[in-house]
């Protein structure tokens, strides 16, 4: 049966698709462990052995907690291939849970090797779960539905409600009972959402259920043997390192993998230009989608020291007290999940009101102004870092302020930055175009994990010069984007060409969640 022919009849889960539920509560327990396990990982790195941790180095948890993240996101490009050439989304969502599952249960054993290993088996299995569970949710909709906005808002809601949950949960089990069981309570809740996908699978009526470009026998035996060679060299690599065979220094790592990210970036965007067959038109607006691209690294280098800096500056230089409670340090990751929810109906309304007056800012500008104003959040992180070096445990007023600012920021630039990709790209580049933009993402958390083994809070002294830095540097940034963007701002208003839409290609949807990718 074709899917377009029955989502159409289906209006099961609160007026959308019944397959829309089996796809929001899976992702909404797969958020849950994700950012609960994250919320954890430098806390639990940098905290010392007496205390149940690993002693590590900030510099070098920060280095291994940007790496760890900047995977997560790189291997989305080969999880997306994998689901279009060789087991299809509904497949390459089950075994990548399964995968994320197992190596929750790695990392709630007390093992300095089994942390390791379970943050890679984490990283593997959510890059196979991730962008096809996302591409299912717009394929339950034939392309004339208008159900389709509304479907990705509920989806959007679920991947909020399952960082809230995350958060909340593994954050009091850390204070209360110890990390191993906030690893484990991950496992739990990936579990739940697994039963519930198989349980319900059905309601995805063959939606994501074979490959879309499926490659021949002889190729598929090909790429699965060289998928499990490259399995194997990891599994050996990381042997050797567990062992001491190869000595690994995470900054130098990480470094380097910013680099290679980065080069990566630029070759390929170049190489879309001169060998894409671009028009003069097309290349105007990939012109003003790199300026996009070049804010969105910016940004998510700064904005991502919520699960690092402002992490451990919560744990160590904040006065968590309230009365004869204790706020648990991840909570305060929670409020970026919850301005979202509140705040984003908001913004949703005032893009709407400002096209109704004419007034439709550019997605250069709009791609500045966010990361401006999450820049600003390093001045709040500057004046509380201050009263840190005096000596003092500052208010949580401080850490609720900048959470608020980023969340302000993240809103003006994270849906616009999608919204962008589908509009500027030629249609039938589109699935490479985002895969380009999502190295953004990637070169953004790793250089957030080295801007923060300087914001170490054994020396508090340095924080404020380092957050003043970061602030100076993402304004100035931003005022060169939003400069620019007052010269591209026509390319992005040029029309496709005629026929460009009659190319094969992969269709990004605008609505693509956003806040939590």
């Amino acid at each position: 049966m074709d899917p377009k022919n029955i989502v159409d009849k289906d209006s099961s889960f609160f007026g959308q698709p019944g397959g829309l539920q089996t796809l929001f509560f899976t992702e909404m327990w797969e958020r849950m462990s994700y950012y609960g396990m994250r919320a954890l990982l430098v806390l639990f790195m940098t905290a010392s052995l007496q205390e149940g941790g690993l002693a590590i180095t900030v510099a070098s948890a920060t280095a291994i907690y940007g790496l760890y993240t900047g995977a997560v996101y790189f291997m989305g490009l080969p999880g997306g291939w994998i689901a279009d050439r060789l087991l299809g989304g509904q497949r390459a969502t089950w075994y990548g849970g399964i995968i994320i599952m197992l190596g929750h249960i790695v990392l709630a054993i007390p093992s300095e090797a089994g942390f390791f290993v379970g943050m890679i088996l984490v990283v593997l299995g959510t890059g196979l779960l991730k962008p096809n569970i996302t591409a299912m949710v717009g394929q339950l909709y034939s392309s004339d539905d208008d159900r389709r906005d509304g479907g990705y808002t509920l989806y959007y809601m679920g991947i909020n409600i399952g960082s809230i949950i995350g958060y909340f949960v593994t954050g009091y089990l850390m204070e209360n009972a110890g990390y191993h069981w906030g690893f484990g309570a991950a496992a739990v809740g990936m579990a739940f959402g697994l039963i519930q996908y198989k349980l319900t699978q059905r309601k995805l009526n063959g939606v994501g259920e074979k490959p879309p470009k499926p490659m021949s026998p002889k190729g598929t035996k090909r790429s699965w043997g060289i998928i499990w060679l490259l399995l194997a060299g990891l599994a050996v690599y990381t042997y050797l390192a567990l062992n001491d065979y190869v000595t690994i220094d995470p900054t130098v790592v990480a470094g380097n993998v910013a680099i290679i990210f980065t080069v990566i970036f630029f070759l390929y965007y170049l190489s879309v230009f001169i060998f894409g067959k671009l028009t003069r038109d097309e290349m105007k607006r990939l012109g003003a989608l790199f300026l996009v691209c070049i804010a969105s690294t910016m940004f998510w280098a700064g904005f991502e020291q919520a699960g690092s800096s402002f992490n451990l500056f919560a744990r160590d230089l904040t006065d968590r007290m309230v009365g004869s409670f204790e706020i648990p340090t991840t909570w305060f990751q929670s409020l970026n999940s919850i301005f979202l929810v509140i705040m984003s109906p908001f913004f949703a309304a005032l893009w709407i009101n400002l096209s109704k007056r004419m007034i439709n800012p550019s997605y250069g500008f709009k791609s500045a102004i966010g990361l401006i104003i999450m820049a600003t959040g390093f001045i709040v992180m500057f004046f509380a870092s201050q009263a840190a070096a005096s000596g003092l445990k500052v208010a949580p007023y401080w850490l609720v302020a900048v959470y608020f600012i980023h969340t302000v920021g993240e809103l003006c630039l994270s849906p616009v930055a999608l919204s962008a990709v589908s509009k500027l790209s030629p249609k039938r580049m589109a699935g490479q175009m985002m895969g380009i933009f999502v190295l953004t993402y990637s070169i953004g958390n790793v250089v957030a994990g080295l801007l923060a083994g300087g914001l170490d809070p054994e020396n508090p002294q340095a924080m404020p010069e380092l957050y003043w830095t970061i602030f100076v540097f993402g304004v100035s940034v931003g005022a060169a984007v939003f400069v620019l963007a007052l010269f591209t701002r026509k390319w992005e208003k040029l029309a496709p060409d005629d026929g460009e839409d009659e190319h094969p290609g992969a269709v990004i949807d605008a609505n693509e969640p956003v806040g939590k990718p």
